[in-house]
């Protein structure tokens, strides 16, 4: 982003490779029948999963990224099992413990800490730039509720549900270009579409492996999405090693992100 990339652009970039590495793995194994045997009401539940829980939700991730940096910003998409959650419990009957709900209310504070932390993306932010990972976290566990109702039926490999998943974002990213033109895509910083297609590779394997864990048998959405939610202690890692030109690491970023790591440990063992 710091070499003229847009939310846009990253977004394009990451599904058109892992769209690319699905399709290519699924032709590899099942050659022409990539589709065969799923129903249409399936197939058109990971469109909308991927128009939804990948689309917006990607969009609204590298803008967060872009606006308060990559640190906060993860910690912040972190809240994924609050929503996740509430979604499963309301869709999927999924059951909410005391011990569930006292993690979560842990992981509330770690991100009001987060909030108030002085650090982040060294240009400042306000509070009202968190509404972008906010948003992000919801579309992200929406999408992986319907994921999970999905899998359940048993009726697509994990492989043709995260092809179809990254399908249907694509479709929402190419009617966007047909409606609203191009020029956002095109006025992108060149030297950023290495990083985001490097991106993109690593994507690909955190999705397949995030379907992979919805697909199990017991695979409960609250504790996918809690486990995932560990990915602030590597960011935050990363970005004081990786990223020190760019963002500020502060005691009050390492406090929130810890806490917000102990309250999903919290949901995953009362789960």
């Amino acid at each position: 982003m710091s070499l003229g990339g847009t939310a846009l652009q990253a977004s394009l970039v990451v599904v058109v490779v892992d769209l690319s590495l699905f399709a290519t793995a699924l032709v590899a194994l099942r050659g022409t029948s990539v589709v065969a045997g799923l129903d249409v009401t399936i197939v058109s539940l990971f469109l909308f999963a991927g128009a939804t829980g990948t689309a917006l939700g990607r969009l609204f991730v590298f803008g967060g990224i872009d606006r308060v940096g990559a640190s906060i910003n993860t910690a912040i998409v972190s809240a994924r099992p609050l929503f996740a959650t509430s979604f499963a419990f309301g869709l999927l009957g999924e059951p909410v413990s005391l011990a569930t709900g006292g993690g979560i209310g842990v992981l509330v504070v770690g991100l009001v800490t987060l909030s108030l932390a002085k650090g982040g993306d060294l240009a400042g932010w306000t509070p009202r730039d968190l509404l972008f990972p906010l948003s992000a976290a919801a579309f992200f566990a929406f999408g992986n509720v319907l994921r999970r109702f999905g899998l359940e039926s048993g009726s697509a490999s994990v492989l043709q549900a995260v092809a179809l998943n990254e399908l249907g974002a694509l479709l929402v990213f190419l009617g966007y270009g047909v409606t609203r033109g191009t020029g956002r895509f095109r006025s992108a910083g060149r030297q950023s579409y290495g990083y985001f297609v490097a991106s993109g590779a690593l994507t690909a394997v955190a999705l397949l492996s995030m379907f992979g864990a919805l697909a199990l048998p017991g695979g409960r959405v609250a504790i996918v999405e809690s486990l995932g939610a560990t990915a602030p202690l590597f960011t935050t890692l990363f970005a004081y090693f990786l990223l020190r030109d760019l963002e500020r690491v502060t005691r009050g970023i390492v406090v929130g992100a810890v806490l917000v790591v102990f309250g999903v440990m919290l949901v995953t063992l009362a789960a």
